[in-house]
């Protein structure tokens, strides 16, 4: 390629597209601690509390449901962001998607659990993807984990479902969307 294109050799990739690549004895780990310290300041969360989980446990909004209108803009920037950090970060996936479901009619509740998704992510800025190196990784097996929350949205009693899989302890896949129809097939 260096024939046919004008190119210089930069080394070890160590920061791309706001992703940090650290290279450790076990592998690479992929990070966003500077994106996520840059998008703390940009919300003027730097000094919020930190909470444990992503959202709370049965968290479901009702688009019938009288709450107080906020901006949508800056609602749409900090959804925005977050769909940015699930990029190293599967563990918020599904508390995005929600958030990210009711941009169009933002309410005051779907803005302070996108704020709890910040408060979380705040409190886990170490936490990254780490891409184990074959030879460090032994072991080779695929494992998969799935979960629905079973119809817990009230407007359409759809469920959500989520799945993630690993091969030799690293996330390679993971998704977490509502589903098409209400009801889930169990086989």
């Amino acid at each position: 390629m260096k024939a046919e294109f004008e190119m210089s050799d930069l080394g070890n990739l160590s920061y791309f597209l706001g992703i940090e690549f650290t290279k450790t004895y076990d592998g690479i780990f992929m990070h966003q601690r500077k994106y996520t310290y840059d998008v703390l300041e940009r919300f003027q969360m730097n000094g919020c509390n930190l909470v444990s989980t992503p959202i709370e446990v049965g968290t479901a909004f009702d688009e019938l449901e009288e709450d107080t209108s906020v901006d949508k803009t800056l609602d749409r920037q900090m959804i925005g962001c977050h769909r940015y950090v699930c990029n190293t970060r599967p563990n918020i996936a599904y508390g995005v998607g929600l958030v990210s479901r009711y941009m169009e009619s933002s309410k005051k509740s779907n803005l302070l659990t996108a704020n709890r998704i910040l408060k979380y992510v705040k409190g886990t800025i170490g936490h990254g993807l780490m891409l184990p190196t074959k030879a460090n990784n032994i072991n080779h097996n695929m494992l998969g984990f799935s979960d629905a929350d079973w119809c817990i949205d009230k407007s359409d009693k759809k469920s959500t479902t989520s799945y993630m899989f690993m091969l030799g302890g690293a996330p390679i896949s993971w998704c977490s969307k509502k589903r098409r129809c209400g009801c889930i097939v169990l086989m």
